[in-house]
């Protein structure tokens, strides 16, 4: 099974412009040049001195209780899934909607209901209604809005790193989108990710689509450039986070989505992780999805696909009260479109 590939060949004759494939949203826009602020970061600047700020002033962050049908089968069957087990479930129903051709299944999917309505098959029915309803929820969040990749938001985010050609290391790496797109903005270097699910190596990253352009930079004429996956400099490492060998030795540390899947007594050693591996002066980014209405809702709506892991969402003052007691001084907070963002650096 493979992401629907797009044949066309992006060029800088093509910055500027956005389009739709069956299964993602292509964008070349640069958020610099916006005035769309739904599509920039969003430097929030709530907070002034982190070391004012308490847990009684922002609350604990929203937990996600919604579980998907395909663990709590399992769970009847075999008893308490582990986490590395979890992780593989999502995995495995994530990637199957990433590869899907959205549309033609969205069709198919209202033909389905219909024929069961005119039949009165009411539990069939049910069962169609609540998968149109999924891939309506997912074509919006992901191709419309392309809220997932973000692209614009995330360049936005990444922008200004002072680093020449650095050494990314990705933690909890699934496709490794957001480590290819830093890439991209600060080539010449070299991306390490890291997952110890095989198949994230094999077929989330493996099957990531060679035809996807992320908007960069020309190191050589300093101007913008489209890069492609098989153009960069990409290692992928299969292990748990905990046996890397890795030194101080990388420029960028990244996660993204990985702090929420922590409970609170957890969270200090994920957070150490992102800072064992940085050279001095090194940065450390991090995003988590926001709490938000439209949040709550997707993962109500989407529990089947998403809700296999212990998973909160989070405001971008609780987010960063986290990472400021775990060892950081924060650079820059604020938001995009579905997700918070950090970047820091050790204290």
């Amino acid at each position: 099974m493979s992401v629907v590939q797009h044949a066309k060949a992006y060029t800088e004759h093509d910055f500027g412009k956005t389009e739709l494939t069956p299964a993602y949203r292509i964008d070349l826009r640069d958020p610099t040049l916006s005035n769309e602020n739904i599509d920039k970061f969003i430097n929030a600047n709530l907070v002034s001195d982190w070391s004012q700020l308490t847990w009684k002033q922002v609350k604990k962050p929203y937990i996600v209780k919604t579980e998907a049908a395909s663990k709590q089968q399992w769970e009847s069957e075999h008893g308490t899934m582990s986490v590395k087990q979890s992780w593989e479930f999502f995995n495995r129903s994530f990637h199957e909607w990433f590869v899907k051709d959205v549309p033609t299944e969205l069709v198919q999917s209202k033909q389905q209901l219909w024929r069961y309505l005119s039949r009165f098959e009411i539990s069939e029915v049910k069962k169609a209604l609540g998968e149109t309803l999924r891939l309506s929820l997912w074509n919006y969040a992901h191709r419309i809005e392309d809220g997932v990749w973000d692209p614009r938001g995330k360049r936005a985010l990444f922008d200004g790193l002072d680093v020449h050609k650095p050494r990314i290391l990705f933690l909890g790496a699934a496709e490794g989108y957001e480590a290819m797109q830093l890439h991209a903005m600060y080539p010449g270097g070299e991306v390490v990710l890291v997952d110890y699910d095989e198949f994230c190596k094999t077929d989330r990253f493996g099957h990531f689509p060679d035809s996807y352009p992320f908007l960069g930079s020309n190191p050589a004429t300093g101007q913008a450039k489209v890069w492609y996956k098989n153009q960069m400099n990409i290692h992928y490492v299969v292990d748990d986070i905990r046996n890397l060998p890795f030194g101080k030795e990388f420029d960028i540390v990244l996660s993204v989505g990985l702090l929420e899947h922590f409970p609170d007594e957890h969270k200090h050693e994920a957070l150490n992780w992102h800072r064992k591996f940085l050279k001095p002066g090194g940065y450390a980014i991090m995003t988590t999805p926001r709490h938000q209405l439209k949040s709550v809702l997707f993962y109500k709506i989407m529990a089947d696909v998403m809700n296999h892991t212990y998973r909160e969402l989070m405001d971008i003052r609780q987010m960063g009260l986290y990472v400021y007691e775990g060892g950081f001084d924060i650079l820059r907070h604020g938001f995009i479109k579905v997700h918070n963002g950090i970047v820091a650096k050790p204290r």
